[in-house]
């Protein structure tokens, strides 16, 4: 039987995936930047400070670089947000059964899509910036390079109240639903 690596560490998690199209989704489980922790009850109104919080960053590869604006470049956007949502929603839901804090951030809003809407937006590239230090060029939208995908990257932010173990098992498991495999 094939089981799941999981560390007991204080390290951040990182889970590798192939999607049924071959692209690769990185997702990495980290705690919150000081100015998500500063800024928590404004961009989360509904959350209390002294919850513990983790940020879970997805990365997706796109087909294409996202520096420009087109149609299929905004189709592939739109595609890649959905497949987020879906997933992240997910996620949330069976965190939330389990009675933890947890929400998705609307990549294309910045705002959480299960809790009430704060006074400002979330920045998903600014968390990754801060995260991963991975650059950013700033255009129309900023956008991530990433060290294997260069600009062909579409980040999504996920942010719990659970214990980082019970988030990787869960995002693990959803990933198979999702017809998402450990690479």
């Amino acid at each position: 039987m094939n089981y799941s690596k999981i560390f007991s560490s204080k390290q951040d998690y990182k889970i590798n995936l192939v999607s049924q199209r071959g692209t690769e989704i990185q997702i990495s489980i980290h705690s919150p930047t000081r100015y998500i922790c500063e800024n928590c009850e404004r961009i989360l109104p509904d959350w209390k400070n002294e919850l513990k919080m983790s940020v879970v960053i997805v990365l997706q590869q796109s087909q294409f670089a996202l520096t420009q604006s087109s149609p299929h470049i905004e189709t592939e956007k739109q595609h890649l947000r959905a497949k987020f949502m879906k997933f992240a929603c997910d996620v949330a839901f069976d965190l939330r059964d389990k009675k933890h804090f947890t929400d998705l951030i609307d990549p294309r809003t910045g705002y959480p899509l299960l809790s009430r809407p704060g006074q400002i937006p979330h920045d998903d590239t600014a968390v990754v910036k801060a995260l991963l230090k991975y650059p950013i060029i700033c255009n129309q939208c900023r956008v991530l390079i990433h060290p294997k995908w260069g600009t062909a990257v579409y980040p999504s932010i996920l942010l719990s109240a659970a214990p980082q173990i019970i988030i990787a098992y869960t995002i693990k498991t959803i990933a198979i639903l999702h017809g998402w495999q450990e690479s």
